[in-house]
């Protein structure tokens, strides 16, 4: 037996007997295969180097080092983790920096009409180190991330406002933010590669200032049910959150988190999974694992950014990889969405639907340069599901 088929052998004989018979219709479905697409094939590279499928157009929005056109605020180094808001007139799409504060950090924000033109863009977070991910909340703020030792979340304010530090929410190397409205509590992912899941729960919901901070608590297999147990000490020193509980369960490079419906996405860079949580029943499951892909090759590799649209397509992109931007279907179907081509030394990250959910946004963190300072903003612009 191959290392796919015995790996695809492990994850379903795990499932089998994880659950009683009651619950593995809706706990256990397999990991994301092959298919076409929802929106065919690929055509050739556009004049952006972006494959996309037909009817779909793409337009650069901005460049690193660059004024962002019709505006006098020039885009930040390095665009990472992205949202979109809507602000009455139009949207505002939020990105993060991933530099240093010395050469940046922090996020900017560009806003945009009801047609789509860029109308004004600005700083919304200064002096930060490294903002890699972070996360939308339900009353309009964007959680940045820091992805340093003892990292901090910083809740900014893209529709206006000051941004401010959120200590009760833990001292990692905090990678992306998903806010669960249904439990009123915020999952948090942490780039290491025995990095933990976490989840805060704010004393009252829309305010983040104080609150408790808890850790997922599972086996070793790729599924399975899970708890959740208090983190003592939140603040990470003199022991690192990640090492403060006994039985949290470990991921291998933690990445971007999405909520939807009961369940929370979150990828793993590290094992290119998509893992999934069934917070109804909590449980948990792989959604998605390059070496359960069959039959021929795993689309996705370098799995990073995620995100979901209306409809309930799941958009993962990728940190090296192919470049690309893959969907994963509610009938757990994967395809390759775009590709970037003449860009190998880059990674996509931010993606983001306006709230029509007929625009993709997205940036390739470095460009054509492969430097931070080559970083290229995008929108496509097509006939997505929703």
């Amino acid at each position: 037996m191959d290392r796919r088929n015995m790996l695809r052998a492990t994850v379903l004989g795990a499932g089998a007997v994880a659950l009683p018979f009651t619950a593995w219709s809706a706990a256990y479905a397999a990991p994301a295969q092959n298919a076409t697409g929802p929106y065919g094939p690929l055509q050739a590279a556009n004049s952006h180097g972006i494959q996309l499928p037909a009817g779909f157009t793409s337009q650069i929005v901005a460049r690193s080092g660059q004024v962002v056109p019709g505006t006098s605020y020039t885009w930040h180094s390095a665009p990472d983790g992205g949202a979109v808001y809507a602000n009455g007139t139009g949207w505002v799409y939020v990105s993060n920096s991933e530099t240093s504060s010395g050469s940046g950090g922090g996020a900017s924000r560009i806003l945009f009409n009801s047609s789509g033109a860029v109308t004004g863009a600005s700083r919304i977070l200064s002096g930060t180190n490294n903002n890699c991910a972070g996360g939308k909340t339900p009353w309009n703020t964007w959680l940045s991330c820091e992805e340093v030792n003892l990292g901090r979340v910083w809740e900014t304010y893209p529709l206006g406002g000051t941004a401010v530090v959120r200590p009760a929410m833990g001292r990692f190397k905090h990678e992306a933010a998903a806010a669960d409205p249904d439990r009123r509590v915020i999952y948090l992912t942490e780039d290491e590669t025995n990095g933990k899941l976490y989840r805060f729960i704010p004393n009252t919901w829309g305010d983040l200032s104080a609150g408790a901070l808890q850790v997922l608590v599972a086996g070793s297999a790729t599924s399975g049910s899970f708890s959740w147990a208090a983190v003592p000490d939140p603040d990470g020193s003199p022991t690192v959150t990640r090492s403060q509980v006994s039985g949290a369960k470990s991921f291998n490079g933690g990445e971007g988190c999405h909520y939807s419906n009961n369940t929370l996405w979150f990828t793993t860079k590290g094992d290119n999974r998509v893992w999934q949580l069934n917070l109804a029943n909590n449980t948990y499951e792989l959604a998605y694992d390059d070496n359960l892909v069959s039959p021929g090759s795993a689309p996705l590799t370098g799995v990073d950014n995620i995100t979901g649209s209306s409809f309930g397509d799941l958009y993962v992109a990728e940190d090296g990889g192919n470049m690309e931007i893959c969907v994963i279907t509610p009938d757990d179907k994967i395809s390759v969405f775009l590709r970037i081509t003449g860009q190998g030394s880059s990674e996509i990250c931010g993606p983001a639907f306006t709230p029509a959910g007929n625009r993709l946004y997205f940036s390739s963190q470095r460009g054509t340069s492969g430097s931070s300072s080559g970083g290229i903003t995008y929108c496509v612009t097509g006939p997505f599901r929703t």
